[in-house]
């Protein structure tokens, strides 16, 4: 069936009471054009005459001679009646705001005393959804002062003189290392090792440890410094006991790998060493023991992990080889019968050959074809 073209609909019929509205003539058009613009000019100069006079009275249009769609003016909203009961939130006078209370002395509730109000025209657009120092006054922890951030009042020089007395004075060098009395003579640190008198006051207050710079480059086994994990590992000591700061005193340095990160914890090897020995495990051998305990018990659940994926795979092996079965022979039965000749198959396997993919070996059966893997221990 063809589709119909769209026609345009016939135009109306005018009922035959009704006579047909003719168009305009230019002539007319024009005629009209000129009888509005001389009622124009008359009303221009009744107004003028009117005006020279000074008895010219002006209408106020008011909302009820207005056509309908028709804006009201600006004045109509001016002039019209406010009822006494309204309130002017701009007055702040209250006699004539009918009584009521200025916006200044109207105290908000218990709740929202502490509540602060911004002018948000007057703050500054981040793009980080925060405020900065001057946007929020009444932060006190954006107002405080920032030890790595030089202040406005210092100079570079003086900020660069600032900073090398903290760290020396962090690190109980130049002026600020401890002086040396020579009439208390007992009372001077010296190095457990060589007598010194120049001990590194740094490690005498972490480790407690008094020891020149000289015997820790000369005893590197005694002295060196472990990081958490190589102490954790070698030694088999859990987390509490290095947290333990009494128990095993720490340095803290920043992460070399990411500063970002938590700061790295230093321990002196002959501590751990003297605690690891002495009071947990006992001794050297005894620590060493455990530790093979520990590795054996880890190869082991190794080994059980491996065994029973291999379990795994050697179901799903049967699995498909049963599926095949069926769809060769057509027919049900239990694994490893031999459907079509009607006794149980016995599988002649052919010779292993190793798997480039997997680099495991794999024998097939010469009359089924049924493949598995071998594996050499």
């Amino acid at each position: 069936m063809a589709t119909q073209r769209p026609s345009t609909p016939p135009q109306a019929v005018a009922p035959p009471h009704v006579l047909p509205r003719t168009a305009l003539t230019p002539e007319q058009v024009k005629k009209i054009e000129i009888n509005r613009l001389k009622a124009k000019a008359l009303r221009d100069q009744r107004e003028a005459e009117d005006r020279k006079r000074g008895n010219l009275t002006v209408a106020k249009p008011s909302a009820n001679n207005l056509a309908a769609g028709q804006k009201r003016p600006h004045s109509v909203t001016l002039s019209a009646n406010i009822p006494a009961t309204s309130r002017n939130g701009r007055n702040t006078d209250p006699a004539t705001n009918g009584g009521f209370r200025p916006l200044d002395q109207i105290q908000p509730a218990r709740n929202f005393t502490k509540f602060v109000e911004y002018d948000f025209s007057k703050m500054t657009d981040t793009k980080g959804g925060f405020l900065t120092v001057e946007d929020d006054p009444h932060n006190k922890a954006l107002h405080a002062p920032n030890a790595d951030e030089k202040p406005a009042h210092m100079t570079l020089k003086e900020w660069e003189r600032h900073q090398l007395l903290r760290s020396l004075r962090e690190q109980k060098a130049g002026p600020f290392e401890p002086g040396l009395s020579v009439l208390k003579k007992e009372e001077n640190k010296v190095c457990q090792e060589c007598g010194s008198l120049e001990v590194d006051w740094k490690w005498l207050d972490i480790f407690g440890c008094a020891v020149c710079n000289a015997c820790k480059d000369k005893l590197p086994d005694k002295y060196s410094l472990l990081t958490k994990t190589e102490a954790k590992e070698d030694y088999m000591l859990t987390d509490p006991e290095m947290k333990d700061a009494e128990l095993l005193p720490h340095l803290e340095r920043p992460n070399p790998h990411k500063s970002t990160w938590n700061n790295m914890m230093l321990y002196l090897r002959y501590q751990v060493e003297e605690y690891a020995f002495s009071k947990k495990w006992g001794s050297a051998e005894a620590l060493d023991e455990a530790f093979e305990k520990r590795e054996t018990e880890k190869k082991k659940r190794k080994q059980d992990k491996f065994k029973s994926k291999l379990q795994e795979l050697k179901k799903k092996t049967r699995v498909e080889a049963y599926r095949r079965s069926r769809q060769a022979g057509g027919g049900g039965g239990e694994f490893g019968d031999d459907i079509s000749r009607g006794g149980k198959h016995t599988h002649v396997w052919g010779r292993t050959i190793e798997n480039e993919d997997t680099g495991i070996g794999v024998k097939a059966c010469v009359e089924c074809g049924m493949e598995v893997e071998e594996l050499e221990f």
